[in-house]
């Protein structure tokens, strides 16, 4: 396995694939999953002649699973890592849901002073954050999260088949058609992280504030986002986001669910070839 150590011990399994000449694109997953979620968009860049990487979060997929670390300094260090490992250099990020809060982490603290981004893509992506606070009146209320926290200390099992199963893919709605091997295969990823790291990982995600992150990024930005997203609800997420941005596209698609990367990669990955082109 090709994997990477970062300053505090850890080690971070990335894939390569493509031609090393060619512009990369790394893609950032979601929470509580691994770089097997990108399996539809890395096959379709690699085949149109890009390079493509994506690694597993700490404590994710087959990444060390440390007991500590698990917060989005850390998530945009590892990330930074393996970009500086592999020297990528005019790269496109793409992110989902936590993988987008930690792609706006890594471009605004790491990538952009560093010179190394030329494009960043969000898609159901938690900033500019995603629980309710003074300053964040609309956001989602802490016992929210807390629930998460619940389910999964009590039975991640039960947790990881009921939230692909229903909210996750938009599976419980009137009508859905449901791909029993979806769901199956997020079980999988899930239950190859470590508990430890997805229990702090809902923290990481809800209570952290990209605001100042994303007004300072300047590269393009390709905002994406399904307005039947059940788990970051989009008026607090990409609505907001975009107007902070300095450069943002802003793309809304209706009825389209948080995973829309898995349920329509054949409408989201053109649509990322097309920003990137352009």
């Amino acid at each position: 396995m090709s994997t990477v150590t970062t300053k505090d011990g850890v080690e971070i399994f990335y894939k390569d694939w493509g031609p090393k000449t060619a512009q990369p694109i790394m893609f950032h997953h979601g929470w509580p999953l691994c770089s097997d979620d990108w399996d539809a968009q890395m096959l379709f860049f690699l085949e149109k002649g890009y390079r493509v990487v994506a690694h597993d979060r700490r404590g994710h997929g087959r990444s060390t699973q440390v007991g500590d670390g698990h917060d989005m300094d850390h998530y945009a260090a590892d990330a930074a890592a393996v970009v500086e490992h592999l020297d990528l250099r005019n790269t496109v990020h793409v992110g989902h849901s936590t993988g987008g809060g930690e792609a706006t982490h890594y471009v605004a603290r790491h990538g952009q002073p560093q010179g190394r981004v030329a494009k960043l893509v969000i898609i159901g992506a938690v900033p500019p954050i995603m629980v309710k606070t003074e300053a964040n009146p609309g956001g989602l209320p802490i016992e929210v999260f807390d629930g998460l926290r619940k389910q999964l200390a009590d039975n991640r099992a039960q947790f990881y088949h009921d939230l692909p199963a229903g909210p996750f893919y938009s599976f419980n709605r009137p009508g859905a058609k449901v791909l029993e091997p979806v769901i199956n295969n997020w079980w999988r990823q899930g239950m190859i992280g470590g508990a430890k790291a997805h229990y702090d990982g809902i923290k990481a995600f809800s209570e952290t504030d990209f605001t100042e992150d994303l007004k300072i990024i300047t590269v393009p930005t390709f905002v994406m986002h399904g307005d039947d997203d059940q788990i970051v609800p989009i008026a607090d997420s990409a609505l907001l986001s975009a107007k902070l941005l300095q450069n943002a596209t802003l793309k809304v698609y209706e009825k389209f669910p948080h995973g829309m990367c898995t349920t329509h990669a054949d409408i989201i990955n053109p649509d990322i070839l097309a920003f990137i082109k352009g």
